[in-house]
């Protein structure tokens, strides 16, 4: 019998934080070996982070535990987190643009304004753009793009019967003109990511 795919964190996901706190330590450690498997660096300084219910259930009982906002807290989390969980016929990431010097950071992000309108997914032959999370615009007026974006990628079918094609070819990355990068899925973040779909 296959178990459903959770989409959304309710309520009644959410541990009680003492049950949370006398658990954390060993949580926090799985959860680092299953981002392992869920990340990608696309050039020389940004990093792909894939998200999934756990990577998201994971996030939103740290900002809990950290904040101590309690039961009041929780509804603006669950709007915050919600959307980025895959839906069952797309992947979702976070990508951060990772400079410690910043002058360099805030030099780069001043020329990549629209990146985040420029991410694409290769599966095969096809090309699959990507598409901003609409919650805020992460290029400001001025065209300086944020540190952090959230984007997703919608699939067809086909698209996820391609994917989960043991040694399929899958590239990631940007087609900006001042970050033109990309990168080659490896064959373990693949397989982790194709259990995102339905």
């Amino acid at each position: 019998m296959t178990v459903a795919k959770k989409h959304e964190i309710s309520h009644d996901d959410i541990m009680p934080m003492a049950d949370y706190e006398r658990e954390r330590q060993t949580r926090r450690r799985a959860m680092v070996a299953l981002k392992r498997r869920r990340r990608l660096e696309v050039g020389p300084v940004c990093l792909f982070h894939f998200e999934s219910y756990e990577t998201m259930w994971a996030q939103v009982h740290e900002m809990l535990y950290i904040e101590k906002g309690g039961a009041a807290q929780i509804a603006d989390e669950l709007a915050a987190y919600n959307p980025l969980i895959p839906k069952g016929r797309e992947l979702v990431a976070t990508v951060m643009f990772e400079i410690d010097d910043p002058e360099r950071r805030a030099a780069l992000l001043g020329k990549l304004g629209g990146v985040e309108e420029t991410a694409v997914l290769r599966i095969g032959g096809e090309t699959i753009r990507g598409r901003a999370e609409a919650d805020v615009d992460r290029t400001s007026a001025a065209g300086k793009a944020s540190s952090v974006q959230f984007i997703h990628f919608p699939v067809s079918d086909a698209q996820v019967a391609a994917f989960r094609q043991p040694g399929a070819e899958i590239l990631v990355g940007f087609t900006h003109p001042h970050y033109g990068h990309m990168a080659v899925m490896s064959e373990e973040v693949r397989e982790a990511l194709a259990e995102d779909f339905d």
